[in-house]
């Protein structure tokens, strides 16, 4: 095994079907095949539709990054994959097939936690994790802040949301107004030209008597959609760039307040920002000004590695090998609410042990090289 382990990332945990390939810290290969195109007339994703979509990509996917990566499968010191959490027949797409590669080519497997993955990737842009590092992950399904002391091994919930997370609200609100599925992007592309003053939309759990770390947008949802309502209502167009503006400063003043806040009630200089919604802007850029005025280092990956992808699971992978962390063992099973004080599935002691028959029900390892 070479001084910087060389691991195969695999991420299904949602509707991208996302392989990595790392070196260390080093990113040498990102694969994505995304299925979102075929949510969008739903205006949301489709577990089964996701599902069928990652069975379909698989193959073409990995050989693409073993390719672009300048790689074979065989030179490999581990495949690592998301076990959760997530969609539970999408990640069990993901968790069949690391398990055919690793049996066939004869690698550990590592089964490992989508959030924690959302983390381990800033490595990958700015180098290693400080410890301990406080994290603020924000996407469609997650708005939590976290506080790892070792990322492959002690992660600790700090604040969650208690209903709708971030991305969501961004994906409802975007219907409401008519921009089309995902609602992230667009939003803030119309708030850039709209005034975040122009209305007074509420700030969840901001209270003195609130939760000091949690989150709450469904209340804001309700209270922006409402307030739409009865502008149609009274005949009145509705100022989409204002309203979009407004709304995204609402979510994202909360989210960097209860950030900041966590890293100095904790005594913590480092707070990294990660997840679908950590590409938004404007919470990129009130992030940095509140950080720069309390003295905190902000770690923010680029957009491509913000989103769900391989390369962050890829990254976890390879941290678990360079820390020498048990391997995890065949009968590893998806677990849709996995909890992230879980970074790593670990194994037994004899994992390599277990017979091709019970180390999983399906998969295949065709397409390896």
């Amino acid at each position: 095994m070479a001084d910087e382990p060389l691991v195969l990332g695999i991420e299904t945990s949602c509707d991208e079907t996302g392989v990595g390939i790392v070196r260390g810290t080093t990113l040498l290969a990102d694969a994505i095949a995304s299925s979102v195109d075929e949510h969008a007339r739903f205006g949301g994703v489709v577990p089964e539709v996701a599902s069928r979509a990652h069975l379909e990509a698989m193959v073409p996917t990995i050989d693409r990054a073993l390719k672009e990566a300048g790689v074979s499968a065989r030179d490999l010191d581990g495949i690592a994959v998301t076990a959760g959490p997530g969609l539970a027949g999408a990640l069990l797409v993901g968790v069949s097939a690391a398990k055919a590669y690793a049996y066939a080519l004869g690698k550990p497997l590592y089964g490992v936690n989508h959030l924690a993955s959302h983390i381990c990737v800033d490595q990958l842009e700015h180098g290693p994790l400080p410890e301990p590092t406080m994290a603020l992950l924000v996407s469609g399904g997650h708005s939590s802040l976290l506080l790892s002391s070792d990322i492959t091994s002690d992660v600790r919930p700090m604040g969650a949301t208690i209903d709708d997370a971030a991305g969501e609200a961004f994906d409802k609100i975007a219907r409401v107004l008519n921009l089309g599925f995902p609602g992230g992007p667009v939003i803030d592309r119309y708030a850039k030209e709209g005034d975040p003053n122009a209305i007074a939309f509420p700030r969840g759990l901001t209270g003195p008597r609130d939760p000091a770390y949690d989150f709450s947008f469904s209340g804001l949802k309700t209270a922006v959609a409402r307030w739409i309502e009865a502008k149609r209502a009274a005949g009145e167009e509705v100022p989409v760039r204002d309203v979009s503006a407004s709304f995204q400063e609402a979510v994202v003043d909360v989210l960097t307040r209860k950030a900041v806040r966590a890293c100095k009630d904790e005594g913590v200089d480092h707070l990294m920002i990660g997840g679908g919604v950590a590409a938004n802007s404007r919470l990129r850029a009130l992030a940095q000004e509140r950080c720069e005025a309390a003295g905190i280092r902000l770690r923010v990956p680029r957009p491509k590695l913000c989103t769900d992808n391989g390369a962050m699971v890829a990254a976890l992978g390879a941290e678990m090998v360079a820390r020498n962390r048990p391997a995890s063992s065949w009968d590893l099973s998806a677990d849709s609410s996995l909890p992230v004080t879980d970074p790593h599935v670990p194994g037994h002691d004899h994992v390599h042990e277990v017979s091709k028959e019970t180390a999983f029900n399906s998969g295949s390892a065709a397409g390896y090289s």
